[in-house]
């Protein structure tokens, strides 16, 4: 249960509101989830600290994400070059992994791919494991059908059978791929199974805060005086609100969602913004783990 348990701090993450993880205990899983790749690779704790402090995060809130991070299995104590370290813990790599194909390059669903039902029933007397299936299906995309029944497109499968197996849940849980057979408004189906509108509200607030970031960072990088340090600066705080959103929206067919869907556009703002600003910040890096070596 041990990497169930760390698995979840990744999927708590997409959680907002009130629930929502505090911006320095999510900048700190950001910077492991891209820069302590693959998992096991130590990164001292002072350059941690220190890049971190160029986001203008306090180093005691660093350190106790870090050490939060620590208890729940995500990361592991390691010795490198230069002292004490932190790196992800090698049972999380093929979660990550899986992780990156649909943050960085998802692969939309095609309007006549099947689709995923998971079924699940549980017994009031256990219905601690209800909450946690209903939790773990919504925030890895799927929508709500009816009580009891959650849906989406069948490329999901993988996950929901890791989580599925992680959690001990497999004697709730039925799950059946198919293909839409009767006649009726699949759109409109849709925008009940899923929360467009707020999804859409979502994307937005990316689009708000990043757009105008697209054009400044081309042309920086065409005149050569972009900058490894700001790249950092810019890119772990977008990165990290970008996120949680390609879990949340689980890629639907452009024909069944609203015309001009704002998440095609926040998609692209996305990726203009990562091929500009990642090399870049991954130099950053590099230089301040080699100066701490």
């Amino acid at each position: 249960m041990k990497a169930s348990i760390a698995i979840d701090e990744f999927i708590a993450g997409r959680e907002r509101g009130s629930h929502e993880q505090p911006t320095h205990y999510r900048h700190v899983l950001t910077f492991f989830g891209v820069y302590g790749r693959p998992a096991g690779r130590a990164i001292p704790i002072a350059a941690v600290v220190r890049l971190l402090a160029e986001l203008d995060l306090e180093p005691p809130s660093v350190r106790s994400s870090i050490s939060r991070l620590k208890a729940k299995g995500v990361l592991v104590s390691e010795r490198s070059g230069s002292g004490s370290g932190y790196a992800l813990a090698e049972t999380l790599e093929s979660h990550m992994r899986a992780g990156d194909q649909r943050i960085f390059s998802p692969r939309p669903m095609g309007i006549e791919d099947s689709w995923l039902l998971v079924s699940f029933s549980v017994p009031e007397s256990e219905r601690q494991h209800r909450h946690r299936i209903r939790a773990g299906l919504s925030r890895m995309g799927f929508g709500t059908v009816v009580a009891g029944l959650y849906i989406g497109p069948a490329r999901l499968q993988p996950d929901a059978v890791e989580y599925i197996r992680e959690h001990q849940l497999w004697d709730y849980v039925e799950l059946f791929t198919c293909q839409p057979s009767a006649f009726g408004d699949l759109s409109a189906k849709v925008s009940r199974w899923w929360n467009l509108e707020a999804l859409g509200s979502e994307y937005q607030d990316f689009v708000d805060s990043f757009q105008s970031q697209v054009a400044k960072w081309q042309r920086l990088v065409r005149e050569g005086s972009a900058t490894p340090r700001d790249a950092f600066r810019m890119y772990v705080p977008m990165l990290t609100q970008w996120r949680r959103l390609p879990f949340l929206d689980p890629g639907l067919p452009l024909e069944l969602l609203p015309a001009d869907w704002i998440g095609t556009h926040a998609r692209r703002v996305f990726s203009d913004l990562h091929r500009l600003l990642s090399p870049l910040a991954a130099d950053h890096v590099a230089q301040a783990l080699n100066e701490q070596a």
